[in-house]
């Protein structure tokens, strides 16, 4: 088993405090759920989790401490919120740049079979976020980070991207978060709140209420 832990976060922009009482927590084996509401800072935080944005931090990995987590291969993969792969790039470039099997995802989401030398550029935005998030899961590394993977699905794709990560987690520790808190929910093990800052453990959906993300 693996452990990622991330606290002594500060981060400002301007004269705004972004993050300043983080603890958090994600394992192997676990899919752990982060829920924010808009301008609460959870991209930043994955952002600084993954090791794209500088601040005072600590992020360790099995007790070992990363400034750059990005940069050990193997540890940690994230998905953005904004589309990462360029639009040129054929299906057929990106599995074989990922050395990943294209058939077995097409056996997975049977609408990409006749799609392998399509672009990237030419698919729905449902699909193109489809590519994105298996190459994201099926890549080795023992962490992924993934930030509104719901965005543009339908409701199937939706059902069987949750059927993906549940499987993934077997083999990786997953930290998601996305607006559609109800597939956030019913993924994860355990959730945070992000509010004003802080983090807050949250162990079912009622505590989740009374920290003020939403309303039952």
């Amino acid at each position: 088993m693996h452990i990622l832990e991330a606290d002594s976060i500060r981060l400002e922009l301007g004269y705004k405090s972004i993050l300043a009482g983080i603890y958090l927590k994600c394992e192997t084996a676990k899919i752990t759920g982060l829920l924010a509401g808009n301008g609460q800072g959870k991209s930043c935080l994955m952002s600084v989790i993954y090791g794209i944005v500088n601040c005072e931090k600590s992020i360790r990995i099995d007790n070992v401490a990363y400034q750059y987590p990005y940069k050990k291969i193997g540890l940690i993969s994230f998905l953005p919120q904004f589309s990462f792969v360029p639009k040129s790039f054929s299906l057929k470039k990106i599995f074989n740049d990922f050395e990943l099997d294209f058939a077995v995802f097409a056996n997975r989401f049977s609408e990409f079979k006749s799609k392998y030398n399509s672009s990237i550029g030419s698919l729905s935005g449902g699909e193109n976020r489809l590519v994105e998030i298996y190459i994201i899961v099926a890549k080795a590394s023992h962490f992924a980070l993934l930030d509104e993977p719901f965005t543009h699905l339908s409701p199937i794709q939706i059902e069987k991207v949750k059927e993906l990560l549940f499987e993934a987690k077997e083999k990786m520790g997953l930290l998601i978060t996305d607006h559609m808190y109800q597939h956030v929910m019913d993924l994860s093990e355990d959730v945070y709140v992000l509010k004003n800052g802080y983090t807050y453990l949250a162990r079912n959906i009622e505590e989740v209420s009374k920290l003020g993300y939403m309303h039952l």
